[in-house]
């Protein structure tokens, strides 16, 4: 019996589907608020943005255990993407540490990394070179927040020197710069003098060029100023936060 030619037509584009046309590209699955599966089996992490953890690793293997807000904003990407055809959009970076694919997610011309921003599921998370939406994705953090749409409504201000409490957690901390430090990688702001539950903002060497670009050297600039950084709290022999553009410091007070 002969196969109606619409069903043979249609094997026929499947067989010749390009599995890297990722202009024209299905989501298969969808793992976080940043994470996606596409068709051709690889993982897209979106760029620019970072949402709360589903999963934690312990002793090599990782388990369920949702940081707060971190299902609203899977839902969302779900809601946003799943089983859909996207676009993909790629920077000066196309691949990670780990092998996932990095690139701005495009559904019906909306760009789903805006979108997580703009509705408060996600913060801004740039890493240089691919930093060709970072204004964009700046100023609908900055809505989102004084809107408290999402994770905003849910999550208070916290001062640094309890940030350490918040470890892999994503918070906006507050303090003052008392002194800045450079070393070989990066530069560095503390916002406390305590060891214990010390805090600082991280800048690598590759992000500074964007602060000359603003005229801003951060070794003198923050000084003695009260400071706002949102981002994921991470502990590297003291509590921080990466600072990747002068976007990311929200000076709140002159001092």
């Amino acid at each position: 019996m002969k196969k109606p030619l619409s069903i043979l037509f249609l094997l026929l584009l499947i067989a010749c589907a390009d599995p890297n046309d990722y202009s024209h590209m299905k989501v298969i699955g969808v793992i976080d608020g940043d994470t996606v599966r596409l068709a051709n089996g690889k993982l897209l992490r979106y760029i620019g943005i970072d949402t709360p953890e589903t999963r934690i690793k312990e002793n090599g293997r990782f388990l369920y255990a949702p940081q707060p807000f971190a299902q609203e904003a899977t839902r969302y990407n779900k809601k946003l993407v799943d089983n859909k055809f996207i676009s993909v959009e790629f920077d000066l970076e196309r691949i990670d540490a780990y092998g996932r694919l990095l690139g701005y997610c495009f559904v019906d011309g909306t760009l789903v990394n805006a979108k997580m921003i703009e509705e408060g599921f996600a913060v801004t998370c740039t890493i240089p070179p691919n930093i060709k939406y970072v204004d964009t994705l700046v100023r609908l953090q900055r809505e989102a927040q004084r809107n408290k749409k999402g994770l905003w409504a849910a999550y208070a201000v916290i001062q640094a020197e309890d940030a350490y409490r918040y470890s892999n957690q994503i918070r906006t901390v507050r303090g003052l710069v008392t002194r800045a430090h450079t070393s070989k990688k990066y530069i560095s702001l503390a916002l406390t003098t305590h060891k214990k539950n010390g805090f600082r903002v991280r800048i690598y060497n590759n992000s500074l060029e964007s602060f000359t670009q603003k005229g801003i050297d951060p070794l003198t600039f923050y000084i003695n100023k009260t400071i706002e950084i949102s981002g994921r709290v991470r502990r590297y022999k003291t509590t921080e936060i990466i600072a990747s553009t002068p976007a990311d410091i929200r000076i709140i007070e002159e001092q």
